[in-house]
């Protein structure tokens, strides 16, 4: 008897090593698939959550066109104009505030910063079997199953364009997919990687802020809670080979009056105020030209490039985010970072045009005045992205001309 529960025994044993190792290679099974399906639920909520961001940034930005319409409406000097529009003013904000709130729904996120998973908690007689995530578990009969993957979009050529530094891109849905949203990719302009650029559900997308004379690829996909779609055909768009700018109220100083297009800039308090260029530029080669429609004080307008940061309450070139040539009526310097140097004889006076030559190719900036080249080359060693910039106070007023044509001594180099 000894003999037999000793052998009954090392049975029982074997039996129990090899149901222990099933189960372990069972639970690494199950766990790669759960791990599997808390990535696929991560970028899913990712998804969601740009979706809403697109969304989020859509309403702001129709909110804030419908402030400054608002902010021109308030400085409408005959009143009996405003009152005519007022009601229709209030009603308008009232509306956007409603809808924002609606819309958006600020008390209760759509997205969740949590993927609700959940284990089951029924008995469990088998563990491999029970042990499970519910949302994983495959769909009996008659239940809806996940769509498969959705097929690749087809991008629409004749309703795609390219207009100034900006491109739109057009696409079809897939048919006979079940789609949730598509993925928008450009590549740098230059052949390089894609990057993304929009997620959502619309069919069409305009971006901004692209390089001038530059061929654009752009691709779409499509997506769905089982994962993404294959990508559509390549489409290449060209921007504009000169740049069409005008000045951003938004960007510049403050006291600046700008005209009803914001091609013209004044000022009419005593410091100097900047004003900004729409577009900034990181390559290529580009001229632009700022004629004096007002030249009558004694005063030192600047004309040349600056970062984005740059201080809007002082003389461009005073910081290190402005590259300048300020100029009188008889001499003008080169200044950057406050010091300022290369003095040259020619002014300026009513009706006089200074010219910005800024070629990125080489990383360089230089002057024209009345089309002629006014001293040697001002700047080297130009990096990174920057923006056509005047700074000026009272008495003067000058009017912004773009998408103009190489001088003709660079056309020949």
């Amino acid at each position: 008897m000894t003999d037999k529960i000793n052998e009954h025994c090392l049975e029982f044993e074997e039996a129990v090593i090899e149901q222990v190792d099933d189960l372990v290679l069972a639970l690494e099974a199950r766990k790669r698939q759960l791990l599997e399906y808390v990535k696929q639920e991560k970028e899913a909520k990712v998804r969601a959550l740009k979706d809403q961001v697109a969304s989020c940034t859509v309403k702001l930005q129709h909110t804030t066109a419908l402030i400054q319409f608002c902010i021109e409406a308030l400085k409408e000097t005959d009143s009996t104009a405003f009152l005519q529009v007022g009601s229709m003013l209030i009603s308008r904000v009232a509306n956007e505030d409603m809808a924002w709130h609606q819309d958006q729904g600020l008390a209760s996120p759509r997205v969740s910063p949590y993927c609700d998973l959940t284990l089951d908690t029924k008995p469990m007689t088998r563990a491999i079997d029970q042990l499970n995530f519910i949302q994983m578990k495959p769909a009996k009969d008659g239940e809806e199953r996940l769509p498969a993957a959705p097929n690749a979009p087809s991008i629409i050529a004749e309703e795609c364009s390219a207009e100034n530094n900006s491109v739109t891109v057009a696409w079809q849905p897939p048919p006979t997919s079940y789609v949730e949203g598509y993925i928008l990719e450009l590549d740098d302009g230059n052949g390089g990687e894609f990057r993304e650029v929009y997620c959502g559900k619309e069919t069409i997308c305009t971006v901004d802020g692209l390089h001038f004379n530059s061929m654009y690829n752009a691709r779409v996909k499509a997506f769905n809670s089982t994962g993404e779609g294959e990508y559509s055909e390549l489409i290449g768009l060209q921007t504009a080979e000169v740049a069409w700018f005008t000045f951003d109220p938004c960007l510049g100083g403050p006291d600046l009056n700008y005209s009803e297009d914001s091609c013209s800039v004044s000022c009419e308090g005593y410091e100097h105020r900047l004003a900004l260029g729409s577009v900034g530029f990181s390559r290529g080669v580009h001229y632009w030209e700022f004629s004096i429609d007002r030249y009558d004080a004694d005063t030192d307008p600047s004309f040349g490039i600056a970062r984005i940061d740059v201080a809007k309450d002082q003389m461009l070139g005073k910081d290190d985010k402005g590259w300048s040539m300020y100029i009188d009526k008889q001499r003008s310097w080169f200044m950057h970072a406050n010091i300022h140097d290369q003095r040259c004889e020619g002014g300026i006076k009513q009706g006089a045009t200074v010219g910005v030559l800024l070629d990125l190719d080489r990383h360089q900036l230089s002057f024209y005045v009345n089309e002629e080249p006014h001293g040697p080359i001002a700047f080297h060693n130009l990096y990174g992205v920057f923006y056509p910039a005047v700074s000026l106070n009272r008495g003067v007023s000058v009017t912004l001309h773009t998408a103009l044509d190489l001088p003709p001594e660079i056309d020949d180099t």
